[in-house]
């Protein structure tokens, strides 16, 4: 595989015992979607897929209403959060994908309590009806922000490959979100570089991860 921003992907060509490699533009590694383009758009959308059928398989006990709406949502999150937030810490987080995300969490809520898409109901009165708030994307930040802490602080490879520069121009149009960017906002840490400096402070760090957790998104 070759990741590249580019329309047409450069071709390869890696040869085993005069046998070529098939070049591929996508495939799963550690359980999780490489995509060709360095996006997580694909991944994202597999792993919505996955939890979603895993939530059908668990219908009987996830919309019964004998059952109190907190012990379900409890079910949820020890059962069907995990498949959708595996590798999350990973992600870059967009505008769409979040919304994407969002609108996934609601879809649980809303047939969690049975509610059709007929009956008009805003996301709001959804979520008093469940007693809660939304708190997806705030899990995600806060894996994301504890494995990026970690990361840094450790100060190996995976550091490098956090905060290093590549050489070259920079490509043309709207720069990419980076990860630091996303979480740096979530954070209220000012700049990227006063995030990273503040993760070798590892009290600090989860201080400023808490209180980003109680303002919510």
């Amino acid at each position: 595989m070759v990741v590249s921003r580019k329309q047409e992907l450069p071709i390869i060509n890696i040869y085993i015992k005069g046998t070529r490699l098939k070049q591929k533009e996508q495939f799963k590694y550690l359980g999780s979607l490489i995509s060709s383009d360095g996006r997580n758009n694909s991944e994202v959308a597999s792993r919505i897929a996955q939890a979603k059928t895993n939530f059908q398989k668990m219908k009987t006990v996830l919309t019964n209403k004998n059952i109190s709406i907190r012990t379900r949502r409890r079910a949820l999150e020890c059962y069907i959060e995990p498949i959708l937030m595996y590798g999350c810490e990973a992600w870059t987080i967009s505008k769409q994908t979040q919304k994407k995300l969002e609108a996934t969490e609601m879809w649980f809520l809303r047939r969690m309590l049975r509610i059709s898409w007929t009956a008009k109901k805003t996301n709001d009165t959804v979520l008093e009806e469940a007693h809660t708030t939304r708190l997806l994307i705030s899990k995600i930040r806060k894996r994301q922000a504890t494995f990026f802490g970690h990361v840094m602080r450790r100060e190996k490879l995976e550091n490098l490959v956090t905060t290093g520069m590549l050489e070259g121009k920079r490509s043309r149009g709207k720069q990419r979100e980076k990860l630091i960017e996303g979480l740096t906002d979530w954070l209220k840490a000012g700049k990227s570089l006063e995030a990273i400096e503040a993760t070798k402070d590892r009290k600090k760090w989860r201080t400023m991860i808490a209180n980003a957790v109680k303002q919510g998104t």
